[in-house]
């Protein structure tokens, strides 16, 4: 930039440069709040989630014990699965600043139940504690991934935030300085030079 030539027109590029880049940095700034905003919400709900999950785990564990005592590893191990076919993992996507967000559900359709020799309260309690484990491990799953894309985003964003302010409005600050200050002189000497009877100025 310093080996600009000091004219007005690019006096007045520099100047709309600068200006860009005040717009682009305040838009930073906001973005970044805005990005910061919901890294703590969703740093709630993955609180919040995590300890449902820890919860989950916990009463999944209690009902697998319980339903090995009453049948035995082998007998557990063979007693019938319920068809899970049909199950999947419903994503509902948003999306903030260009971040893609998702909230997700595990869906389990209501199947009968199949066919058991020996049925049990402790295995049936058993099933449905696996059942609620994976809905929630599902969910926190989904705001894992939002927190990994939102915290990029932030780094990336404040990243170019600092840059803007920094190191390049800093140096077309400094350049439009300079050619200003080159631009004055030159003016001035012209004006000498034209205050000289019979005297034409070179530019």
């Amino acid at each position: 930039m310093s080996e600009l030539t000091p004219t007005r027109s690019v006096v007045l590029e520099l100047r709309d440069e600068q200006r860009a880049m005040r717009e682009g940095h305040v838009f930073l700034d906001e973005k970044c709040l805005l990005l910061a905003a919901e890294i703590v919400a969703e740093l709630g709900r993955y609180s919040g989630l995590a300890r449902a999950v820890r919860q989950a785990g916990n009463e999944a564990t209690r009902a697998l014990v319980a339903a090995v005592a009453r049948h035995g590893l082998e007998g557990l191990q063979v007693y019938p699965a319920m068809d899970l076919g049909d199950a999947r993992l419903e994503q509902r996507q948003r999306s903030l600043m260009g971040v893609r967000l998702v909230d997700a559900a595990f869906v389990a359709p209501a199947a009968l139940r199949p066919a058991t020799i020996d049925p049990s309260p402790e295995a049936e309690q058993c099933r449905l504690a696996c059942l609620a484990l994976v809905d929630r491990a599902g969910a926190l799953a989904a705001v894992t991934g939002n927190l990994e894309r939102l915290s990029l985003e932030y780094r990336r964003s404040l990243r170019r935030a600092r840059a803007l302010a920094d190191v390049l409005l800093p140096e077309v600050t400094r350049v439009t300085a300079e050619l200003e200050t080159r631009l004055e002189e030159l003016e001035q000497e012209d004006a000498i030079w034209m205050s000289r009877p019979g005297r034409v100025p070179v530019r």
